[in-house]
């Protein structure tokens, strides 16, 4: 083999070992691509949220191309996910209140009012759950021209969520102005 040829060759599996690269938070792998309604979606960030001195989840966000801001995250167009691994044991009660709390401090009244039926069949959705022990994954996509598709260790839950505007007001429990988590927020917009 030539050196021209076997420098292809490193090149190539160099590029296929990135491809098969995943990020590590805490220990729970995060695959660099996903795919959501048949769009190809990269890594944007991955981080831990953490209350208090306490790890509570690892959570990754995936866009159809990489931003830096919330705002610029909020107006892109086409499907998202936010992918969530538990890190502790919770109660559904315990992460439905987190949410919704979350949801509350970073949509305005007028907001909450206009999607008042989804954050409802979102709440009744987790609350199902009735518990969400340690490992637990939660994947949260847009699904463009439907709405907000959950899905609990890889099984889908309940019915879409209509509606793309919630889904935008969902993401702003992390990139909002009072995110549940600065660092989080940071992270998931790829900022070191």
């Amino acid at each position: 083999m030539t050196i021209k040829p076997m420098m292809a060759w490193l090149i190539a599996g160099l590029c296929a070992g990135q491809a098969l690269a995943a990020v590590n938070v805490r220990g729970v792998q995060f695959p660099d691509t996903e795919e959501v309604a048949q769009q190809h979606l990269t890594i944007n960030g991955a981080g831990v949220r953490v209350k208090v001195v306490f790890d509570i989840y690892a959570a990754s966000l995936y866009l159809p191309s990489k931003q830096s801001t919330a705002q610029g995250v909020l107006q892109t167009p086409g499907a998202k996910s936010v992918q969530a691994v538990l890190l502790r044991n919770l109660t559904a009660d315990e992460f439905v209140d987190a949410l919704v709390n979350g949801y509350r401090a970073n949509n305005p009244e007028a907001e909450q009012q206009r999607y008042k039926v989804q954050l409802e069949q979102l709440e009744t959705m987790m609350l199902g759950m009735k518990q969400a022990p340690k490992g637990s994954r939660v994947r949260i996509d847009l699904v463009p021209g439907i709405g907000t598709r959950i899905y609990l260790n890889g099984q889908r839950m309940g019915a879409d969520i209509a509606g793309e505007g919630f889904y935008q007001s969902l993401l702003r429990i992390w990139l909002g102005p009072k995110p549940v988590d600065e660092e989080l927020k940071s992270a998931l917009l790829g900022q070191p």
